[in-house]
């Protein structure tokens, strides 16, 4: 695939979740004509790429669907429910066909044309009802015709319009046998004049008068469907010797700032847009920059270096209205700025990113080396040059994973399509309320969030939002709300999905359990315990298998993926007024500062946003896992209990108070060693379930350190009771550990060694 394509690739999908995203507004607000104007747009812009790049499949379905548009832009045509769904579907025969053009095949599946082929019938009945006559186009009409009904909206013609000429002939006229009787006559053969006054203001003293000259002129008002250059070439004779004005109707602004606004984004002086739009003609842009030069010189004689506007000099001359050239400024800016912010822009593949933090990661280690090195050579003059060294990595660093940071909001906006279809389907009122949209986090995590983010959006419109008879019913508004919501806390991200539907029924989560065998009855639960039962694989109230739900399929899913990113979720629910879930994620997945720790033989790597400080542990509490903090209760861990260290404690311990999702912890270790860039290294495939590791990382020593998982381990703190672990809470064997770090190692020394 060349450049060429793969930039109108890219450029097309941009350009369809823009028309998607329109479409959903303008059913809400089916009178914004800006977001028809950008519809109409983004498909223009898709066709003419199209045409670039030669894709002819492409090409004519998008053609047929800017024929639609821009009958719909032209008032021709009413957005309808019917009429968006239509719409909507050929957004996404279009992102099929892009995805034909990205396997780099020219040859439809027969599937595909039966669909193109379908939603082009639709298309047709839409823009030729039957029984419709179809209209003759404005252009055609060369004269007034009174038995044509006009328009009386903003942009088009009616009775009491009409075009302003204002002409004062020169002298000579009547010498080069030019009568001016004759233009007005024939200028009524355009239209109807309905008003005419003729000025003398220019005829001198009867002394002075010859009778060879001219010295009136008229004002004119013209009722006519013919352009400004039609009504322009009626002068054409006497156009050096006479001083021409033609304004249009007042009518026809919001049509000449209609037509600004649709100019495709090209580079254009102010003379070039009021051109193209129609409201002057090259004559009168001619005339004013001649005016221009002119003024220029006579300014700079006078030793004032600042020419005159074209726009100031064209109003000035009556030859256009301000408010036509103040659009056409702002359309001038516009179109600049954009093209002064695509310069600063450079489309990078997302693999190319890739391999640069993984660079980035191996050049965090091999600064972490030098480090070392250089402490215990004991030369300050080489421990100064590598504390340099360090933070000019640690900036690359950063600097490398901000590339990579996206917005959440692009994510958030896919489920505005989804909202609408899945509560037309199930018969619901439902909006979608995003917050948070601009909270930025890692690319790959954003890739990987969109499924569980589904599963979840998709249960609160099916389980969540009750239908509109039962709402109706416990006295709320018969209209759902589904909100999503991102922003970061303590160093994660936080992505919430709430509703105000019934909520969790807790009794029927429970005797669901129950019968499943996931616990025993009278086993006793808290309330966080019975709604996180919903996680359970498999699990499911719900009593009538749907088209959505019912099978007991997503939920653990959705636990599941979330888990391999080092996330969590949770969920709270308030029965009958609503629930909500979160997810807390890291924002990136590749490199995080680590407070490292020792316990034994071996290190360990704390992820530093989670730490709140550090205390020594003094006279250690026996017989239970928690300490007053300052008047506050904190449960704690021990890791060399947790992960079976063989040996004795030394006499001094320490505690690290770590947080996560708004709850503290201790985690009591053996040594403080300091902070720590650390690069992630995923755990293997034989450590699926390994409870209380993240990942691993490599030392500047060349040694493998393990990171804890913060979340596991508050979830376990949380959860010991009086001085023993949960029951499903083994210790982890530390040969299970050991077999991992080896592993690693091993990988570490064939990398080196190759």
């Amino acid at each position: 695939m060349d450049e060429i394509t793969g930039v109108f690739i890219q450029e097309t999908r941009e350009q369809l979740a823009e028309m998607e995203a329109c479409l959903l507004q303008l059913e809400q607000n089916p009178d914004n004509q800006d977001d028809i104007n950008s519809i109409f747009r983004a498909a223009h812009t898709i066709k003419g790429g199209a045409g670039v790049i030669e894709c002819h499949f492409i090409e004519a379905f998008t053609h047929r669907v800017e024929n639609l548009l821009d009958a719909l832009r032209n008032g021709d045509l009413a957005i309808t429910p019917r009429l968006a769904t239509l719409l909507l579907e050929c957004c996404d025969h279009m992102g099929n066909l892009v995805d034909v053009l990205s396997a780099e095949t020219s040859e439809l599946a027969s599937e595909l044309q039966e669909r193109g082929e379908t939603l082009t019938e639709l298309l047709k009945g839409f823009l030729a009802p039957p029984g419709a006559v179809p209209e003759a186009p404005a252009s055609s009409l060369a004269r007034h015709d009174p038995t044509v009904e006009v328009e009386s909206s903003g942009g088009g013609f009616v009775l009491t319009d009409s075009w302003h000429i204002s002409v004062r002939f020169g002298e000579n006229v009547l010498r080069g046998g030019m009568e001016p009787l004759s233009f007005i006559r024939y200028l009524s053969n355009l239209g109807e004049i309905v008003g005419l006054a003729t000025i003398t203001d220019a005829i001198p003293d009867a002394d002075a008068m010859d009778p060879e000259s001219c010295y009136i002129g008229f004002e004119i008002q013209l009722q006519t469907r013919s352009s400004k250059a039609d009504i322009e070439r009626v002068f054409d004779f006497v156009r050096d010797d006479c001083d021409l004005r033609i304004l249009p109707p007042n009518s026809k602004l919001s049509e000449y700032i209609g037509r600004i606004q649709e100019l495709p984004e090209d580079s254009m002086r102010l003379g070039e847009i009021l051109v193209r739009c129609g409201a002057l003609t090259q004559a009168e842009v001619d005339h004013g920059l001649l005016s221009q030069k002119i003024s220029a010189q006579h300014r700079e004689a006078d030793g004032d270096t600042i020419a005159p506007q074209l726009g100031e000099i064209l109003v000035d001359n009556r030859v256009v209205h301000k408010a036509v050239v103040d659009a056409a400024v702002v359309k001038q800016g516009q179109v600049n700025e954009k093209k002064a912010k695509e310069a600063r822009l450079v489309r990078v593949q997302a693999d190319k990113l890739d391999q640069l933090i993984d660079l980035v990661g191996e050049l965090v280690i091999a600064g972490a080396s030098a480090n070392l090195l250089a402490k215990k050579s004991r030369q300050m003059s080489l421990v100064e040059a590598t504390s340099v060294l360090s933070r000019l990595v640690e900036n690359i660093r950063d600097a490398a994973l901000q590339l990579r940071m996206v917005q959440i909001g692009e994510t958030f906006t896919r489920f505005n399509r989804v909202v609408r279809d899945v509560a037309k389907e199930l018969d619901k009122e439902i909006e979608l309320e995003i917050s948070g949209a601009e909270t930025e986090l890692d690319k790959t995590v954003v890739e990987k969030i969109g499924d569980p983010l589904m599963h979840l959006v998709r249960n609160s419109l099916d389980h969540g939002i009750e239908p509109a008879a039962l709402r109706r019913e416990r006295g709320k508004p018969v209209c759902g709300k589904v909100s999503l919501n991102a922003f970061h806390d303590s160093g994660s991200i936080v992505i919430e999905v709430a509703d105000d539907g019934g909520g969790l029924n807790r009794q029927k989560i429970v005797a669901k359990a129950i019968e499943r065998g996931i616990i025993q009855p009278g086993h006793a639960l808290s309330d966080a315990e019975i709604v996180n039962l919903i996680f359970e694989p498999g699990f499911s109230t719900v009593d009538q298998v749907s088209k959505l739900s019912g099978r007991g399929v997503g939920l653990d899913v959705v636990r599941r993926n979330i888990q391999s990113l080092r996330g969590a979720v949770n969920v709270s629910s308030n029965e009958g007024r609503g629930t909500t879930f979160s997810i807390r994620l890291p924002l990136t997945l590749a490199i995080i500062d680590g407070f490292l720790v020792g316990v034994g033989q071996a290190a360990y790597v704390i992820p530093l946003d989670t730490v709140v400080e550090c205390i020594e542990l003094k006279n250690p509490p026996s017989g239970r896992n928690f300490l007053n903090l300052r008047g506050e209760a904190l449960p704690f861990v021990r890791l060399r209990d947790l992960f079976a260290v063989a040996g004795q404690a030394p006499n001094r311990e320490s505690i690290v108070v770590v947080h996560f999702g708004g709850q503290k912890a201790g985690i009591v270790v053996d040594q403080l060693m300091g902070e720590f860039q650390t690069v992630i290294k995923p755990l293997g495939a034989m450590f699926p379930h390994l409870r209380g590791i993240g990942g691993s990382t490599i030392l500047g020593s060349g040694e493998v350190a393990l990171i804890l998982d913060v979340a596991a381990l508050v979830e376990i703190v949380s959860q010991a009771e009086a001085n023993t672990l949960v029951p499903d809470q083994t210790p982890l064997s530390q040969t299970t550990l050991t077999h991992h770090k080896r592993a690693i190692q091993q990988e570490v020394n064939h990398v080196q060694e190759s």
